[in-house]
């Protein structure tokens, strides 16, 4: 699934970014793109921080 259309950056890159230590939509979009532009697709680059560690809080920064 596309996450940002800005970017072309999937959901399947952003947990990849995850993996690799990505904590904060600012590290995600550091890393791959996503919210790195319009910012439309911070609220779903931030539940998918969320869900894929659900033992720490997301942070919006």
């Amino acid at each position: 699934m596309f996450v940002c259309l800005c970017n072309g950056v999937t959901s399947q890159t952003v947990a990849e970014a995850v993996e690799a230590g990505a904590s904060t939509t600012k590290d995600v979009a550091q890393a791959c793109g996503a919210g790195a532009d319009c910012g439309r697709c911070r609220r779903t680059v931030q539940a998918l921080l969320r869900s894929s560690a659900p033992d720490r809080t997301a942070r919006p920064t």
